[in-house]
């Protein structure tokens, strides 16, 4: 399996495949009716695009951030590409030049981008991705020379894509050879053991953003589609220029995705801003469709984007200052767009276009030659850090902590400060009076629709993984209130006539805010405040569709929701950063006893880390008591000597006299000091059942003082006697090694339903636990077989508790010893 996957993953065949698509379609291209039509082409284009991304994301321990930024890279290529060639096959692109002026721009772009990647390649010794790079980067430069010029012929097009089907090939050869020769045959440049530990090791060195070279390069690309413009490259702005915007907005919203992976919240929230940019661009090309008027910009929304970048940026520089200043470009995007009434259209915006495409070159060049090279180009990282450690008031927060969840164990950083962002966005664009109908208001629908719809979703889902369930509902329901309003009010759906179906639909939607406003009581001010700010948003629609709405409100309405989210928006931004808390959220308005115990941060960790369990160890020895899977349910443990946390854990739970807690050992090596104690058969039973989901319970004696228990021992067990078992799962046994005997009772307060995933222990337990062991779901949903030993001497045993291990399979283990 692993052979087929590294075999598949680098390069990957789709890059040999769509090459070998269009050195046939420019071979062809003299003839009078192309080979392959550009409807097929560029369907077959998407297909193979797809798969690429799919490659990059799942990229090769080896290349992590070069093989991944060149299939993404093409990825997104290939797909503005293949939807042009479409465009065009359908009889979109009609006119002369036409079909130029769509392409031209992204051939720009990605001529550029694949050359700075095949730069990096060479300099660092990847000349096979850096052959590829720099042949794809030919074919684009010599296909835009042809559109100018008919001394260039398509065949030096075609020949360059035929040199990444060779050179793809040959590499494929190589690795089919070294894996039907069992690692003997390996051709040049093929094997990809020797620098796997270095590259393995390099990727685990922290939070490294692997995919904002991806990011900067789709920057590079919408700020092409208008700087060549402005340049006089292309000879207009119209619809075929859209596919570049919108594959870069919608792989731009997949890169702030995977930034959240990569724990980088200020790069993914960047890229998120990003994202709006694009499919607002595209939407203003589309626009003269339908309207013959070029569309005009709400001038408040993108003056309040520019203040989120420029915020952003200063966070930003804190991290890395070349980074911070790189965002100014946007700030200065932003207020050109705000000062010219046609936005995209005109100058202005059009030469801060131009700058952001140099200075995202030179990004690029930038973070993938320090990520892949020994040697770095300095950006200043660390000098802000350095600054604040000596002041008192601000400490950058760092550590593994950092991007801990609330509930569970979540791949992804917290979406938060994107969420609330995105409100301050949605509410300010439509601060706007006029006629529903007109282009004012029209062009709000990708502010609208894209920041307060889309990326609310995208946030309301990574709170989920998170563990923030009110949180992630509260983000998912204001997204499908900004999509279903921003649609309908300004897409025309809406009409001047207003429709009693509408306002029920609203009516709906105010009841779940009402409670979730009741909700947020338990949850802290801040929240009370912003879901209380959505209500007066959610009124003034009920108002505009009964014809009540008095003039004015609408916009205090959103005024005050937008001023709210803004805080917010600070707010989270400050306390990821910093520790203590500089803009607080507040506590809860309504305190209730065994409410908001879920508050409090509790210390998850995977169960698949060697480090995880030695931390829970640590946990244990210092007296904390710590969630655990086991081969049954989730339980709560202590160490046995540690009698104040045997003691804690006692009344964690409520724990009730009938159901006292039992001991776990890891071997019966822990007890040998006190083998005398017990009867030889009790003994030999114990050896014969063990390491199971079976519980003995066994007489209580002089041995319990073996396990420092001292005074907490009156909490396991019961006077007579004590359940005792090794569990049947290397985690947990492993943890025993490192801490010794352990104190063990069911993670649930006494009488709930067992615990059978990590999420439950928290919630069940709310703040009372230390830190949680997470492994998923409990491989098994029944508890252990409880067995009554203290008889066994006269060859009886009863039975507690049938759980998992059936009643017949106890005796039989007990039939076996008694027999001569």
């Amino acid at each position: 399996g692993q052979s087929l996957q590294a075999l598949s993953c680098f390069p990957p065949p789709w890059s040999h495949t769509g090459s070998l698509l269009l050195a046939v379609h420019f071979y062809s291209l003299p003839r009078a009716a192309p080979l392959i039509p550009s409807t097929a082409l560029g369907v077959l284009l998407l297909i193979l695009s797809s798969l690429l991304a799919y490659a990059g994301i799942r990229r090769s321990l080896r290349n992590a951030s070069l093989f991944s930024s060149l299939c993404l890279t093409m990825s997104v290529f290939w797909c503005g590409y293949g939807v042009v060639f479409i465009l065009g096959g359908q009889g979109v692109l009609n006119d002369t030049g036409d079909f130029r002026n769509a392409l031209v721009p992204g051939l720009v772009t990605f001529t550029l981008a694949l050359f700075v990647i095949a730069v990096v390649g060479f300099l660092c010794r990847e000349v096979i991705l850096a052959m590829i790079a720099s042949a794809v980067s030919l074919a684009s430069a010599h296909e835009v020379a042809m559109h100018y010029s008919t001394a260039f012929g398509s065949s030096a097009v075609a020949c360059n894509y035929m040199i990444v089907c060779l050179v793809g090939g040959y590499f494929a050869l190589g690795r089919i050879l070294y894996f039907l020769t069992k690692e003997e045959i390996a051709l040049p440049g093929t094997d990809l053991a020797k620098k796997k530990t270095h590259e393995q090791m390099q990727s685990t060195r922290g939070s490294m953003n692997h995919f904002a070279v991806s990011g900067l390069i789709l920057n590079m690309l919408s700020a092409s589609v208008f700087g060549c413009r402005l340049l006089g490259v292309t000879g207009k702005l119209f619809i075929g220029q859209v596919p570049w915007l919108w594959a870069a907005g919608i792989y731009q919203i997949g890169i702030c995705i995977l930034s959240y992976r990569t724990m980088d919240v200020l790069m993914a929230t960047f890229f998120g801003f990003t994202s709006i940019l694009k499919f607002a661009g595209g939407y203003c090309l589309l626009y003269p469709i339908w309207q013959p008027e070029e569309p005009s910009f709400p001038t408040p929304f993108l003056v309040v984007f520019s203040i989120l970048f420029a915020v952003l940026a200063l966070f930003l520089t804190l991290k890395s200052p070349v980074d911070g200043l790189y965002l100014l470009f946007y700030v200065a995007y932003c207020i050109a767009l705000a000062c010219s009434p046609k936005g995209f259209f005109e100058g202005g915006p059009q030469g801060v276009d131009v700058a952001i495409f140099v200075a995202s070159a030179l990004m690029t060049l930038i973070h993938l030659y320090n990520v892949k090279a020994s040697a770095k180009i300095p950006t200043g990282k660390g000098a802000a850090k350095a600054l604040l450690a000596r002041s008192s008031f601000l400490k950058i927060r760092e550590g593994a902590d950092l991007h801990a969840p609330y509930l569970g164990y979540s791949k992804y950083a917290d979406a938060e400060v994107l969420g609330y962002a995105c409100s301050v966005l949605a509410s300010f664009a439509m601060t706007m009076t006029g006629d529903p109908q007109a282009p004012l208001a029209t062009v709000v629908i990708p502010w609208v629709v894209v920041a307060g719809g889309i990326l609310k979703l995208l946030g309301g889902s990574v709170a989920f993984a998170r563990g923030k369930t009110l949180e992630s509902s509260v983000f998912i329901l204001y997204s499908v209130m900004w999509i279903i309003w921003g649609l309908t009010r300004y897409g025309g759906l809406y009409g001047t006539t207003r429709s009693f179906h509408a306002a029920v639909g609203i009516i709906a939607f105010m009841l779940f805010n009402g409670f979730i406003v009741f909700c947020t009581l338990f949850l802290n001010i801040a929240w009370f405040f912003y879901s209380l700010a959505f209500l007066l948003i959610a009124v003034s629609f009920l108002l505009d569709a009964i014809h009540a709405l008095p003039a004015g409100y609408d916009i205090a309405a959103t005024l005050i929701f937008g001023l709210v989210s803004f805080y917010c928006f600070l707010s989270a931004l400050l306390n990821s950063i910093f520790e203590g808390s500089c803009l607080p959220m507040g506590r809860p308005i309504v305190q209730l006893s065994g409410v908001g115990g879920g508050m409090t941060k509790c210390l998850h960790l995977p169960a698949r880390k060697a480090s995880s369990v030695k931390r829970i160890a640590d946990i244990l020895k210092n007296g904390g008591t710590c969630g655990i899977p086991t081969d049954t349910v989730y339980v709560l443990v202590a160490a046995c000597n540690q009698p104040d946390a045997v003691e804690k854990a006692h009344h964690s739970k409520r724990q009730a006299q009938d159901r006292p807690m039992s001991l776990w050992i890891s071997s019966l090596k822990q007890l040998e000091p006190a083998k005398h104690l017990f009867t030889p058969l009790l003994w030999d039973f114990m050896e014969a059942a063990w390491p199971s989901p079976i519980s003995l319970v066994v007489p209580r004696g002089e041995w319990v003082d073996f396990l420092g228990m001292k005074d907490s021992a009156k909490y396991v067990g019961t006077p007579q006697s004590i359940a005792i078992r090794i569990p049947d799962c290397s985690v947990t046994t492993h943890l025993i090694d490192l801490v010794g005997p352990i104190v063990v009772t069911s993670a649930n307060p006494t009488g709930e339903a067992d615990t059978t995933h990590h999420n439950q222990v928290y919630a069940k337990l709310g703040d009372k636990v230390d830190a949680v062991l997470c492994d998923g779901p409990s491989p098994e949903n029944i508890a252990s077989t409880v067995v009554d030993c203290t008889k066994i001497d006269s060859g009886n045993i009863a039975f507690f508790r049938v759980g998992i291990i059936p009643k017949s399979q106890v005796k039989l283990i007990l039939i076996l010893l008694l027999l001569p």
